[in-house]
């Protein structure tokens, strides 16, 4: 199954990697098809819900080890009401949880400095030519170390630590909980604090 295929649908959907892949299975890879699978599953339906307002929801604070290590996390939704249920506040003691033993540093893609991004790039393109890897061959190289470095250092991105199928990311998680709650998500901001760091 091609990787461009996947991509391509999750930009249209906004749903999972783990959801395009099996969509695009149903459907013997037709991107249409895939689409309309995803929309009867209720998971394509949560990119309309993204643009949605999100201004209520929990702070939520998470202390681990005796005392040791403790995160404070900020996720939104559209109504009091959602924030009070069962699947929304255990979304947000996953999500704190993950932060707590993954310890991303950044939300999501979008606040990963540029000037961080480019001294990541300098790095790998200087590991590359010591390596005598071929100039042709650097951009996709360094794409690839790109999608795992956002995979290490951004919440939304991470694998999700529960996962048995090792193949699940938060954003997944979060999408799966807004189509099946009909209501926006996101995850605002956080903190983590590790005693003597």
């Amino acid at each position: 199954m091609s990787t461009e295929f996947i991509t391509k649908l999750r930009e249209m959907t906004g749903a999972g990697i783990m959801d395009c892949r099996n969509a695009l299975k149903e459907s013997s890879n037709d991107i249409d098809k895939a689409c309309q699978w995803l929309r009867e599953k209720g998971i394509a339906s949560a990119v309309k819900k993204a643009g949605r307002s999100a201004k209520q929801g929990l702070v939520y604070s998470y202390i681990h080890g005796n005392g040791t290590l403790g995160v404070l996390v900020e996720v939104n939704c559209e109504t009091d009401f959602v924030a009070k249920t069962e699947d929304f506040q255990n979304l947000v003691k996953e999500i704190a949880m993950q932060i707590a033993a993954v310890a991303p540093i950044y939300v999501s893609r979008d606040q990963v400095p540029t000037s961080i991004l480019e001294a990541e790039k300098e790095i790998y393109k200087a590991n590359l030519k010591e390596e005598g890897k071929h100039e042709k061959v650097w951009d996709k190289i360094i794409e690839g170390k790109i999608e795992k470095f956002y995979s290490q250092v951004c919440l939304y991105d991470q694998l999700y630590m529960r996962d048995a199928s090792g193949k699940e990311t938060i954003k997944d998680l979060v999408t799966n909980i807004i189509a099946k709650i009909g209501e926006n998500i996101v995850i605002k901001r956080f903190a983590r604090f590790k005693l003597g760091e």
